[in-house]
């Protein structure tokens, strides 16, 4: 793995682990429900290191918790 793609891989875990913690102290509910759906796709798309859709579906489940 070339180091442009470990920072990128890095990046995607950290930014994974934020919007996680996030979740976690979220209530209960529609918006929870929501975010939980798009972190999902998110790991799925970190899982076929797809970053920049991984990167997208963080940034919509952090908007689905606001």
């Amino acid at each position: 793995m070339s180091e442009e793609n470990q920072t990128q891989e890095n990046q995607t875990v950290k930014h994974m682990a934020s919007v996680k913690a996030a979740w976690d102290k979220a209530p209960e509910g529609p918006k929870k429900a929501a975010a939980l759906k798009h972190y999902q796709a998110a790991e799925r798309a970190h899982d076929a290191e797809n970053d920049e859709e991984a990167h997208e579906e963080l940034k919509q489940a952090s908007r689905a918790l606001m």
